[in-house]
C-alpha cells in the first residue's frame, strides 16, 4: 500500500496504457510502477465465500425462498388481505434488531417494519 506524497490518501492501482500507475483519488497524483514492482500490486488470491455467507436475491415479483406464508395474523395496509409472507433480515449493524418484512399475497406490496 503506497500513500500520496502530496496528501496523504491511500493511492489505489489502474491500469493505463498497458502499464500500471498508482493513483490519487483526492489530489490526482500519478505514480507509474516500475515493471520489477508490478508483482507486488497482484491480487495473491481469491476470496472464497462459505455457505453461511448466503446472499438473498429478493426479486420483485416473488417472496424469497425464506419467506413463511402468515394467514390472518397482519392485513396488507394497500388492499386489506390477510395472507402475507414474512420474512427477516439484517439491514442494519449486527447490535440492532433485524428489519421484519411483509409482502402481499394478493396485491404484491411489500412493506418493512423495523424493531
Amino acid at each position: 500500500m503506497r500513500f500520496c506524497p502530496r496528501c496523504g490518501s491511500v493511492m489505489y492501482p489502474r491500469m493505463k496504457d498497458g502499464k500500471l500507475q498508482l493513483f490519487c483519488p483526492r489530489c490526482g497524483y500519478v505514480l507509474n510502477v516500475d515493471d520489477e514492482d508490478v508483482e507486488a500490486y497482484k491480487v495473491k488470491r481469491k476470496v472464497e465465500h462459505s455457505p453461511r455467507e448466503k446472499i438473498i436475491v429478493v426479486e420483485a415479483d416473488k417472496a424469497p425462498s425464506t419467506a413463511v406464508l402468515l394467514k390472518g395474523q397482519v392485513r396488507c395496509p394497500k388492499c386489506g388481505a390477510d395472507e402475507v409472507y414474512f420474512w427477516m433480515m439484517q439491514t442494519r449493524a449486527a447490535d440492532e434488531p433485524p428489519t421484519r418484512f411483509y409482502k402481499c399475497k394478493v396485491c404484491g406490496y411489500t412493506w418493512r417494519e423495523y424493531a
